[in-house]
């Protein structure tokens, strides 16, 4: 069993966070948010992996920490991706293959698939980082 894309198989945990966090996308963002009624970035994050049946800790620098850090090369649909301002990890999203990933911005937007590829997210770029094992 492969996917489309050729690569290994994506693991249903995998799935259920990358489905979850597609189902989000349109949610505004709202500061402290945790719930589909609105979202801040790691409220998203937090929300997802219960879903799927992780706990992770409330803060994107709290979910850094958390996850098992790997290179950006190795990451795989599902894992983590950590972004800083100013020396700290203040933002994170859910890779979902194909350099891109889902996460909720700020205030004024929603939860929306973002890519990789805008030097704005390059910039930032804090680390990959891995809750759900690979099977």
């Amino acid at each position: 069993t492969g996917s489309t894309t050729g690569g290994p198989a994506v693991e249903p945990t995998r799935l259920q966070v990358i489905f979850a966090s597609l189902q989000q996308v349109g949610v505004p963002y709202s500061y402290g948010g945790a719930t589909p009624r609105g979202f801040d970035c790691s409220g998203l994050v937090q929300y997802v992996f219960a879903s799927a049946g992780y706990t992770l800790p409330r803060t994107a620098a709290g979910q850094h920490s958390a996850a098992a850090p790997l290179p950006l090369a190795e990451a795989a649909p599902g894992d983590l991706l950590f972004f800083r301002d100013r020396g700290t990890t203040s933002h994170v999203g859910i890779y979902i293959g194909d350099g891109r990933f889902v996460h909720a911005p700020r205030t004024g937007r929603s939860v929306a698939l973002e890519t990789f590829e805008t030097s704005y997210w390059r910039n930032r770029f804090a680390g990959a980082g891995r809750v759900i094992p690979r099977l």
